[in-house]
């Protein structure tokens, strides 16, 4: 009875210890993973939706530490000087999308890269911008011509729209 008390203990340590290092590999902070859209820790989730703003996402993770709810998005390649605006946009939408579902305003999200983590302060300046940032977004798309918007030869190559573009770069 002993041996397989221990030997269901050691499992125990074992299990924590692998979840523990998940955890880290993730990026995510301490706490308690409420929310996931990465099909590694179980069933995807339903996107979050905010009907006001027509806005939908699925953050790659939230995590509920100290009564608060802090969005996660892991990001593939190594770590930029700065978060790119697309990214902090991103999250701050994550983050507007956690307050109207949940009832809690996060006060900051973070962005994992590869090699670091940026936390993203969740500000009312932040908030107001990316809500000017979707009705800029939402006017462009009813009207007929839009201009191009970056300066990236790159990005323009591999635009859907580069075949037909009238403003492509290459």
């Amino acid at each position: 009875m002993t041996s397989i008390v221990l030997i269901l203990f050691l499992l125990a340590l074992i299990f924590f210890w692998q979840s523990n290092r998940q955890q880290k590999a993730a990026g995510l902070p301490g706490g308690r993973v409420i929310y996931t859209d990465t099909r590694g820790w179980g069933k995807v989730e339903k996107p979050l939706y905010y009907a006001a703003l027509a806005l939908t996402g699925k953050p790659d993770y939230l995590i509920e530490k100290n009564g608060q709810i802090i969005p996660v998005e892991v990001k593939s390649g190594r770590a930029p000087e700065a978060p790119y605006d697309s990214h902090i946009f991103q999250l701050a939408s994550y983050c507007l999308l956690v307050e109207k579902t949940y009832g809690r305003r996060p006060p900051y999200g973070i962005i994992h890269y590869e090699n670091r983590d940026f936390a993203i302060d969740y500000t009312r300046e932040l908030e107001t911008a990316l809500i000017e940032l979707i009705a800029d977004m939402r006017e462009d798309d009813v009207r007929r011509e839009v201009a191009r918007s970056h300066e990236q030869a790159s990005r323009c190559k591999r635009c859907g729209y580069h075949d037909i573009c009238e403003q492509r770069l290459i």
